[in-house]
């Protein structure tokens, strides 16, 4: 999943993605653990997609605190 996918998502969308990536890299983490894991690099995709999602979100809430601002400036 790239920035611009993450970027089109609602916020629910958004969080709830963040939840599967979570999970899913437990997940990963146990099988790296028991040695059940193929695909070792797939851990650090998963670390950057929660990273991009997590930037997205924050981006958002510095928006929304930008506007909040500039409306109260501005009355």
């Amino acid at each position: 999943m790239n920035a611009a996918e993450i970027r089109e998502m609602t916020d629910e969308e958004l969080m709830e993605a963040l939840t599967e990536a979570k999970e899913e890299k437990f997940n990963l983490r146990f099988q790296l653990a028991t040695n059940q894991l193929d695909n070792t690099a797939r851990i650090g995709e998963v670390k950057r997609e929660i990273a991009r999602m997590l930037t997205v979100m924050r981006e958002r809430e510095l928006a929304s605190a930008t506007a909040v601002d500039a409306a109260e400036e501005s009355a």
